[in-house]
């Protein structure tokens, strides 16, 4: 696994399994969907180029694993690839080298890059407006709301079918992590809300939305430092009926990447530029307000600077 995890390009495989696969199909929203399963006898491969990027940092067995994931991420490996790797141990010190959960290694991986992206983002001057970005894709709509000010992030998911969300996020606690809107759309559908924050250092604990949250991170401070700009990040999600399964972190990830290649719109005020995403989410401005705690920052909380 780990010679394919270094080619190239895809190259022929011949599992042979120890009994027939298990019937099963694990679909989460913080790991890509996963099928039958079963014990494996042997796995051979055809032949392929190997990546001299991944195979340099494989055989360097002094080469910390967040240094190798960073020189990979410069040297433009794919960051699903380098996931993959780290996943089945391929960096980092040989004698501390081992396999790492699927879910774990895209979360480690988005988590390490972002924390080295949003050093170089704090050195940046901040943007002078107000700017709002629009996505959407799988019946979800991304909202991006960018401020003009140091180095902040918040990330919320607005989930139309909450039942979606508890199989998509085993490891939410349904009662304490999520927040249910007072909105409630003309079809009777009763939105749950699920997001976390950080300030300028950053943060500490896990965040409750979990692998999503630092992807969206990553996609974030990869795009301010790639415009050499600081700003404030309130990233939205309204998740509709029509996404019927979890496909993975990559999805938030990819489409707020898609986002910001999209053009904005500019505002000279935090609540012209709500008004504006009022008219691009069904979930109204108080919605989000209810659970946003850079929102409620923004709007109650006055800064040092209108006291002189």
């Amino acid at each position: 696994m780990q010679d394919v995890a270094m080619m190239t390009k895809p190259v022929d495989t011949e599992p042979v399994l120890a009994r027939p696969p298990r019937k099963i199909l694990d679909l989460r929203e913080d790991s890509q969907p996963f099928g039958p399963i079963a014990p494996l006898t042997s796995f051979h491969t055809g032949n392929s180029s190997v990546d001299n990027r991944i195979e340099k940092a494989f055989y360097d067995g002094e080469l910390p694993a967040d240094d190798a994931v960073l020189q990979l991420y410069r040297n433009g490996v794919l960051v699903t690839r380098i996931q993959r790797a780290f996943s089945l141990g391929m960096f980092g010190e040989s004698k501390r080298r081992k396999l790492v959960p699927t879910r774990w290694s895209i979360t480690a991986v988005d988590s390490n890059l972002s924390l080295k992206l949003m050093t170089r983002v704090r050195h940046h001057p901040p943007i002078d407006e107000f700017r709002v970005y629009k996505y959407t894709y799988l019946d979800n709509i991304y909202v991006g709301i960018l401020t003009p000010e140091s180095w902040k992030f918040e990330w919320i998911e607005a989930w139309f079918e909450p039942e979606l969300l508890a199989t998509s996020f085993p490891d939410v606690n349904m009662a304490e992590d999520v927040e249910k809107s007072s909105y409630v759309s003309a079809e009777g559908y009763h939105p749950v809300m699920l997001g976390d924050s950080e300030g300028f250092r950053g943060r500490k604990t896990y965040a409750r939305p979990g692998g999503c949250y630092y992807s969206a991170r990553l996609a974030v401070s990869e795009y301010l430092d790639s415009i050499r700009r600081q700003a404030g990040a309130i990233m939205l999600r309204e998740i509709h009926p029509g996404y019927i399964m979890p496909v993975g972190v990559w999805n938030v990830r990819e489409s707020l990447r898609a986002l910001f290649k999209t053009p904005f719109e500019r505002f000279d005020s935090m609540d012209n530029a709500m008004n504006h995403v009022s008219n691009i989410f069904e979930i109204p401005k108080r919605g989000w307000m209810e659970t946003s705690a850079l929102l409620q920052n923004a709007y109650f909380q006055r800064k040092i600077s209108q006291f002189n």
